[in-house]
């Protein structure tokens, strides 16, 4: 049975399931697949990134305080994080991914990683 690449459309030689006829082609194939498709989609998931390395950098023991104007100076946007976490005792954690913050008093911030 003749099977062509998904990428190029050339002949593929080899195992009968191979969908690529090179590692190249594989790989182009999937940057396609996974590109962001617009620009909003991708500023908003640098935006994201962003955040998150800024809440590693800043709570590289798992659980620390820190202020809004550190956050802020290092770049970080309060208007964008993955997920929201209500707790029973009544507190609100903002999410990016694993790193959580919940404001405080006096402009400091929690922050908090969750184990995954």
């Amino acid at each position: 049975m003749n099977k062509n690449c998904l990428e190029c459309n050339e002949k593929i030689v080899g195992r009968e399931d191979k969908k690529f006829c090179s590692d190249g082609c594989r790989n182009a194939y999937n940057n396609k697949i996974n590109k962001d498709s617009t620009n909003y989609m991708r500023n908003t998931n640098n935006k994201l990134r962003k955040n998150y390395r800024i809440l590693s950098e800043l709570n590289v023991d798992g659980k620390s305080k820190t202020t809004r104007s550190k956050m802020l100076g290092k770049g970080f946007d309060f208007e964008y994080f993955t997920n929201i976490l209500n707790t029973k005792s009544g507190n609100t954690y903002c999410f990016v991914y694993d790193q959580g913050y919940m404001a405080l008093e006096n402009d400091f911030f929690i922050l908090v990683k969750k184990d995954i």
